[in-house]
């Protein structure tokens, strides 16, 4: 029986979307927040319910206009992709309840481009075909091209431009690559491409190798690996606080695009992925050493947690080169933990830059928080959990990432690099800790207290790390479930039997 429930995370947000463009919602803002909310709500709903119709552990495939492959389009929803969906749908919740306290007003096409947002995000978890992957791309990037600059100014508009050169250029290389792969094998169609790669003639093979260099160009891009993340700090920092938290999600889609296609669909193929995959383990190792070195030279918070988004990138990158189970257990885990912590750390990062006057969320001496208990704790709690130290949900995700190497030369290099950075990640916060809250200088008269949506928003994100120590038992079945279900799902298609 087909389950219709798995268009509705794309479209329900572009429905969301263009509601907002129409009367009245347009010129009532009270009605297009109302309206944006419901549909956020809305969207964790759906998530849920495909959550729930994803335990029983089977794949299902749905076949827009009964197509088959390669001719249609195909979605394809499993444990990994309906877990980014939940993921994705709680952040844009909290994300969207923190905006709403008064940094949409700042430009009146707000909501229609976050929900624009995430129905590209999610079109990219969900699709299984090539060319679709291209598409949602291009949707969640039109939509950040804008949402980057809302509100204005001049750090913002840099920011722009470079972010924007850059993934048109990834869009460039993304469609040469498309056409190399069409012209090997006739498909774009990721498990009937998987298929098609075990009977390719030497040529062919070499085409597919060459598109498999541009897609980790590509997805290295999207994801910020070293030594393509050139874009990301300036504009995660320049970011309103809202959609800095709510682009923590965007390196998980370049993530996801390596499992999906390295690890699922290229798996088979020996002549690609024998150098694709160590490839991928050197420069996750570099992107670590690299990041720490960002975090700890960075000069304002903003800046330090952009740093940190990269640093985590680089563990996961390193991890899923490996290519077991355990291994994208570890990923998938450490991936929900590293986005709410860095998105919780983004809002937390506006409200102490709102209470410390002119010095903002500059590392140096500024006046006084006005309401120390609520950003402080939050504070050492993300802190203490970004950074590893348990029992919060970084320590139980970098414990996986570590177990998941075994003995050898790669458990040599990859304990030291991730031990090490967690080290310097700790010695950074703490120093931030101490210049935000105790070096100080002046009255906090006049700061902006925060509102009880942003301390809903900020709350939400800051009890994930509890929640995900507390249910990490079950939430690590699952990802090991998930991690499983990507041998099977090639056999299965084989076989006729999905």
């Amino acid at each position: 029986m087909t389950n219709h429930w798995m268009v509705l995370p794309i479209v329900w947000p572009m429905l969301v979307a263009l509601c907002c463009l129409l009367p009245p919602f347009d010129a009532l803002a009270r009605y297009r927040r109302g309206l944006s909310l419901v549909g956020a709500l809305g969207l964790v709903l759906i998530s849920l319910v495909l959550w729930q119709q994803s335990a029983d552990g089977q794949s299902q495939l749905y076949q827009l206009g009964n197509w088959p492959a390669p001719f249609g389009i195909s979605l394809l929803l499993d444990k990994v992709s309906v877990l980014m969906l939940v993921l994705t749908a709680v952040l844009g919740l909290a994300a969207l309840v923190y905006a709403c306290a008064g940094e949409d007003e700042h430009g009146p096409f707000f909501h229609s481009l976050f929900h624009f947002q995430l129905m590209g995000i999610n079109g990219a978890f969900l699709t299984a075909d090539l060319f679709n992957l291209f598409v949602f791309f291009e949707v969640l990037l039109i939509a950040s091209y804008s949402l980057l600059i809302h509100g204005g100014g001049k750090a913002k508009t840099k920011a722009a431009v470079h972010y924007v050169v850059l993934n048109l250029l990834g869009s460039a290389l993304f469609l040469f690559a498309l056409a190399l792969i069409y012209g090997a094998t006739g498909t774009l169609n990721m498990l009937d491409l998987a298929v098609r790669l075990q009977s390719l003639t030497s040529s062919q093979q070499l085409l597919m190798q060459a598109a498999a260099a541009l897609l980790l160009l590509v997805f290295g891009l999207k994801a910020a690996m070293m030594p393509l993340h050139f874009w990301l700090g300036s504009a995660y920092a320049s970011a309103s606080p809202a959609v800095a938290a709510l682009f923590a999600v965007m390196t998980k889609v370049g993530i996801f695009s390596l499992l999906r296609v390295f690890l699922q669909v290229f798996a088979e193929a020996d002549y690609i992925g024998s150098w694709a995959l160590s490839l991928l383990w050197w420069a996750g190792l570099l992107t670590i050493l690299l990041a720490a070195i960002g975090v700890v030279a960075s000069e304002d918070f903003r800046k330090l947690v952009a740093y940190l988004v990269i640093l985590s990138v680089g563990a996961m990158v390193a991890a899923l080169s490996l290519a077991t189970p355990e291994a994208v257990q570890a990923v998938l885990y450490y991936a929900i933990h590293s986005t709410l912590a860095a998105a919780a750390l983004f809002l937390l990062a506006d409200l102490i830059a709102e209470q410390r006057g002119k010095a903002g969320d500059r590392l140096v001496t500024g006046r006084r928080v006005a309401q120390p208990v609520l950003l402080g704790s939050c504070f050492v709690v993300l802190a203490l959990s970004i950074t590893g130290m348990p029992p919060f949900s970084g320590f139980i995700g970098k414990l996986m990432l570590l177990q998941s190497v075994g003995p050898g030369a790669q458990m040599l290099a990859f304990w030291p690099a991730i031990l090490l950075s967690s080290f310097v990640v700790l010695l950074a916060l703490s120093r931030s800790g101490v210049v935000l809250f105790w070096q100080v200088s002046g009255p906090n008269q006049g700061s902006r207290l925060v509102g009880k949506s942003r301390t809903v928003a900020v709350l939400m994100l800051s009890a994930a790390s509890v929640l995900l120590s507390v249910m990490a038992g079950p939430l690590a079945a699952w990802c090991l479930q998930g991690a499983t279900q990507f041998v099977e799902l090639i056999r299965l298609f084989q076989g006729g039997l999905l």
